[in-house]
């Protein structure tokens, strides 16, 4: 009799006792017998037989004697070579996290998802895994976080065993560590092309600098019809300086010239009350150097700000963050000593002798310099804080010439505890003061809110005098989760604006040093892939654009990623909107932004393990009829399409296109 036609229950018990006939004839490979050299972890490193803190692997108080423990996001590719018949598991999240860990196991099948635990967190039960895996050629066992972080998403693979005849399967190497890092971006032409922002906002009566960004051949002799009063361009470095003249619009023509040809460009000079019209784009120390930075780093670092051409597409900050003032103790003597001197004067490191030498120094190439501090009595690496000298701070900064402050809450998590304040009033307070404080000095300082969106910050920020604000943690300790960083910071778009920028933290590409430990610069561990993604999520977002690499160490393909001006120009559109999300499946997705043109910008987005087939149909974009699609990065039109435009978009990679009508 066939099983189809038996009662239901017999047929299904009937084919449990096949399974079982077959997994008892096959062979038996447990999962830590496998090579975790290959498993990749969002912190830690995989265990056999213990969790990732090499604790025994315990799930709500059941103990385990084998297995893998990992943390999420975790990855195991697994060549299966079609001779798999099942794979069986016990998962959950590890005793030992110590908090509220939350992670979602996926078992994936040449592509096609064949199991998922939904999402498991501290304390719940284990679930039981078994799944056929007959003709399936490659495995890939994940582990991504709960939506909400890493945080404590300590993840076990217990009793973990596939069952096999003929050739035994092998952990490998995930096929995006061999991806090559093609320069997708065309070198620039001889020609000048002038770049940066179209509009740009300062205050009355302060000091005037500007450097006008342009690509092409130097010399280069460099004009400015309708430059109001006050304001003088060096025709031949294209630097403007001078005072801000009176509240108003003022239209300026930028022209730029050499033997290839010649661009203009209209560049609108806001003078009122808002700075940052554009979001600020620049480098910054900590990835790199942390408490190893020196008057010197920042000085070559303007200077190769200049020369690698980062300059010329609209980077223009050298920022210092922790570690140039003197600390309590530190590994390093030359950065222990008084926190301030007899007057209250914060005193920077002997890494440090003369700041106002070193801010005249970045301002004469035409860029700007950005300084650190936080409102507690020590800043995060414990060197000295603003606490109680706020006013007296913020005056030598604006005195020794800093144009852009970060301000990172840090201890002042200690004086908060004992406000008897509503939580919102508590997390306000110390970044108003310093708001009124910088409005009072006599140059324009931008407010850099670094809370790590505590209080929903992107709702009250702009009021409090910041410009910009992180919306969640250091990104250093997560960056295989950018693609959510870069979608959750999406959430808060309504609040993007002229002025008011949501920030999901800077750009680690190139050598970067790993941020458990500060370590030394080393090439960053994201695929070309997940780079082009990187600043593609970041542009659509209008965050702000702060490179956090070696800047010593730059290459091409860095540059490429870094420079595309076509790219940054989505970044710095007027309109300063973030792109809204458009869901499409778990792993593709739209994000569309509008410009201040009319045109559209959108990313298609895969942040799954494999390649996909992602449409951008017009509906969903937003426009109809026949429309020209762009490849940004490569700065090509592909034709017209009508309906919509499907790419295939590789693993955890962003096609970035623009979308207008006509021909």
């Amino acid at each position: 009799m066939e099983i189809g036609r038996l009662p239901r229950w017999l047929a299904f018990l009937t084919s449990l006792l096949l399974a079982a006939a077959s997994t008892s004839a096959a062979d038996t490979v447990w999962l830590h017998q496998l090579d975790l050299g290959k498993m990749t972890a969002g912190w830690g490193q995989p265990q056999i037989d213990k969790s990732v803190t090499q604790k025994p692997l315990v799930i709500a108080g059941k103990t385990f004697g084998h297995g893998v423990g990992t943390h999420a996001n975790s990855v195991l590719w697994i060549d299966l070579a079609g001779g798999a018949e099942r794979f069986q598991a016990t998962v959950g999240v590890d005793d030992a996290a110590g908090g509220p860990g939350s992670v979602i196991f996926k078992i994936i099948a040449d592509s096609r998802k064949l199991w998922e635990s939904g999402v498991m967190k501290s304390g719940e039960a284990a679930k039981t895994v078994d799944v056929e895996l007959k003709g399936v050629k490659r495995l890939v066992l994940q582990v991504s976080d709960g939506g909400d972080g890493l945080d404590f998403d300590h993840a076990d693979w217990v009793e973990a065993r596939l069952w096999f005849s003929g050739a035994k399967p092998n952990a490998i190497e995930r096929p995006a560590a061999r991806e090559q890092a093609v320069i997708l971006t065309p070198k620039p032409g001889p020609k000048p092309r002038i770049n940066g922002p179209t509009v740009y906002g300062c205050r009355p009566g302060h000091p005037f600098l500007y450097r006008i960004p342009a690509q092409g051949g130097r010399p280069m002799q460099f004009s400015a019809k309708g430059l109001p009063a006050g304001l003088v361009l060096d025709p031949t470095s294209g630097i403007i300086t001078g005072t801000t003249p009176a509240r108003g619009e003022y239209r300026v023509v930028l022209r730029a010239k050499n033997p290839h040809g010649s661009d203009k460009r209209v560049f609108k000079i806001v003078s009122g009350d808002t700075l940052a019209l554009t979001p600020p784009m620049g480098w910054n120390h900590w990835y790199t150097h942390y408490d190893r930075i020196t008057d010197k780093l920042l000085r070559e670092a303007a200077d190769v700000m200049v020369s690698s051409g980062m300059a010329d597409v609209g980077y223009q900050y050298v920022n210092i963050d922790d570690c140039w003032m003197n600390a309590p103790q530190n590994a390093d003597p030359l950065r222990v000593g008084p926190l301030r001197d007899a007057r209250g004067n914060i005193i920077p490191n002997k890494h440090f002798p003369d700041m106002k030498t070193m801010t005249d120094y970045i301002h004469s190439k035409g860029l700007k310099a950005g300084l650190y501090t936080s409102p507690g009595p020590l800043t995060c690496a414990g060197f000295a804080g603003a606490w109680q000298h706020e006013a007296q701070d913020a005056k030598l900064f604006a005195d020794w010439g800093f144009d852009f402050l970060k301000h990172d809450w840090c201890s002042y998590g200690e004086i908060a505890a004992k406000d008897p304040d509503p939580e919102l009033v508590k997390f306000k307070k110390p970044y108003r003061l310093m708001g009124d404080l910088l409005k009072q000095q006599h140059r324009d300082i931008v407010l850099n809110l670094c809370q790590y969106g505590m209080g929903n910050v992107w709702e009250w920020g702009a009021d409090v005098g910041g410009h910009c604000w992180r919306t969640a943690g250091d990104l250093g300790f997560e960056l295989d989760r950018i693609f959510e960083v870069a979608l959750a910071n999406a959430n808060h778009r309504e609040w993007s604006k002229p002025g008011a920028w949501n920030d999901p933290d800077y750009i680690q590409i190139g050598y970067i040093g790993a941020a458990n430990g500060m370590g030394l610069p080393r090439p960053c561990p994201l695929t070309p892939n997940e780079q082009y993604a990187f600043m593609s999520l970041w542009c659509l977002s209008a965050a702000p654009l702060f490179f956090s690499g070696d800047m010593g160490k730059l290459d091409a393909f860095t540059l490429n990623v870094l420079c595309n001006p076509e790219v940054i120009e989505v970044d710095q559109d007027p309109l300063g909107q973030c792109g809204r999300v458009v869901s499409l499946s778990e792993d593709t997705f739209l994000m569309v932004k509008d410009l201040a043109d009319g045109t559209k910008v959108v990313g298609l987005g895969n942040r799954g393990e494999f390649p996909a087939k992602v449409t951008a149909t017009w509906r969903d974009v937003g426009v109809s009829g026949r429309q020209t699609v762009r490849d940004l990065w490569r700065q090509k039109d592909l034709g017209r399409f009508k309906d919509q435009f499907t790419a295939e978009v590789p693993r955890h990679g962003v096609v970035l296109v623009r979308v207008r009508p006509g021909r």
